[in-house]
């Protein structure tokens, strides 16, 4: 674009010196003046006209426009299934799609979300639905999924969930035993649960249900009205401070 720019100057200038070159001479005949090319001068003043014009349209095209802020799409889910926390009856309800090795989910789980726990869920006033969404350039990420439900096949599911997050970028396997261990996971049960692939299934039902409602990213939420089966609300991506969360949940008291 900018080449065409360039060129559409050049060929502005171009006229411009040829719409000045000297007419006849002071008391012969007037005639049409033109270049070496035969072009006159009326020619060469339209030329421009039209030049200017094309560089103004070329112009507009690079110059960015304001785009308005579009609505965050809106969205429904059916919470069955999974870990939940917070009161089942709270007004307002927040899906959260998580990835453990995303360092954007670690700042969210450090900032945001102990803010939200305290004053919201807490409170009852809004209930918590974990969901997985491991990416695939995440060689961790999936394993570190199962883990945490292999660790609520023990009633450990939140404990480990805050362990994993908080170390996304030290996920490998032998990591995730010592962090199930010092939650006081039987050991044997686990491992068993990891090696058997146990909750793969479950895993893929929720990475399904996050490209359906167009969550690629991570985190990802959904955060509405609580319905009697699930939530009805607005998809909000990224790890947010604590006010944009805030400001959201208000929405739907």
């Amino acid at each position: 674009m900018k080449t065409l720019l360039f060129l559409c100057a050049a060929a502005v200038l171009a006229a411009q010196n040829t719409a000045r070159k000297p007419q006849s001479a002071p008391g012969s005949a007037p005639a049409p003046a033109r270049d070496s090319s035969g072009i006159t001068r009326e020619q060469a003043d339209e030329m421009i006209r039209e030049l200017r014009e094309i560089r103004r349209v070329l112009e507009r095209a690079t110059t960015p426009q304001r785009q308005e802020p579009q609505p965050d799409p809106k969205a429904k889910v059916t919470v069955s299934g999974g870990y939940t926390m917070g009161s089942p009856t709270a007004p307002v309800t927040i899906v959260e799609y998580m990835d453990y090795q995303c360092s954007f989910c670690r700042r969210y789980h450090m900032t945001s979300f102990p803010e939200i726990k305290k004053n919201f869920i807490d409170t009852g006033k809004v209930r918590f639905v974990a969901r997985d969404l491991p990416l695939d350039f995440h060689k961790n990420a999936f394993h570190a999924a199962e883990a945490a439900r292999c660790a609520g096949d023990q009633g450990k599911f939140w404990e480990l969930r805050g362990l994993l997050v908080s170390n996304a970028d030290k996920l490998e396997r032998g990591q995730v035993d010592g962090y199930a261990a010092s939650v006081g996971l039987d050991m044997g049960k686990f491992k068993g649960c990891m090696d058997g692939h146990t909750h793969k299934a479950a895993v893929n039902r929720d990475i399904a249900e996050a490209g359906a409602l167009n969550i690629n990213g991570t985190p990802g939420f959904v955060i509405g009205r609580t319905t009697p089966d699930g939530v009805d609300g607005t998809i909000l991506l990224g790890a947010h401070p604590y006010p944009a969360f805030e400001t959201r949940i208000r929405e739907y008291q």
